[in-house]
């Protein structure tokens, strides 16, 4: 029988509202009311976070609340680009990674992987116009891929941009509780899942 795994969506100043809300219902969709996935915002601090589209959102918790996630995400946004030099950002990412099933970037999230040492030896990818700046912070070692929907690293899953983290989510729904879950989950947001995976 499955356990209801914690789900930890993380917030940030100028995050991309369409990054963390896409793969947000994702999970809470293939949930099963609750029962598979218990999903959730965090960000560093209480208050709200202003998306890049201007919205706001009040996270659920913060850094010193925040319940232990089975998977994190991690999205991108124009916010990314200033938070991958946040240092307690960065290091929460770190040590709550080594607790958690998976870990997922979504769109530039990639680039707050690379700075918290979460990349090395891997496949990575992100969005096609921050190919450059990834290059810039990624380990040495890393393989960039460009010109795919998302990549599976094991524990490390990462996608390319904004709606490419529904696909992976997606992927990570049927890893944690099988394809059937995903494809039945992809009907229900009305949406068609693109499979185009690296393994």
């Amino acid at each position: 029988m499955n356990r209801t795994r914690n789900v930890a969506v993380l917030l940030y100043e100028h995050v991309d509202g369409l990054d963390f809300c896409g793969s947000f219902d994702v999970f809470a969709t293939a949930s099963n009311w609750g029962k598979d996935f218990n999903t959730y915002t965090v960000s560093e601090k209480p208050g709200l976070i202003h998306t890049i589209s201007s919205f706001a959102v009040s996270p659920k918790y913060n850094f010193n609340d925040c319940p232990q996630p089975d998977v994190l995400v991690i999205p991108g946004g124009l916010g990314s680009r200033t938070e991958m030099n946040n240092e307690v950002l960065t290091s929460w990412i770190n040590s709550t990674s080594k607790n958690t099933e998976m870990v997922l970037s979504i769109c530039t999230g990639a680039l707050l992987l690379a700075k918290a040492n979460l990349l090395s030896g891997l496949k990575v990818t992100t969005n096609r116009r921050a190919m450059d700046v990834l290059a810039q912070v990624a380990p040495k070692d890393c393989e960039i891929i460009d010109d795919i929907r998302y990549i599976d690293n094991g524990k490390i899953v990462m996608s390319a941009g904004v709606t490419a983290g529904i696909d992976a989510s997606l992927h990570v729904v049927s890893r944690i509780l099988g394809e059937e879950r995903a494809i039945e989950t992809a009907s229900r947001l009305e949406y068609t899942w693109n499979r185009q995976i690296l393994r």
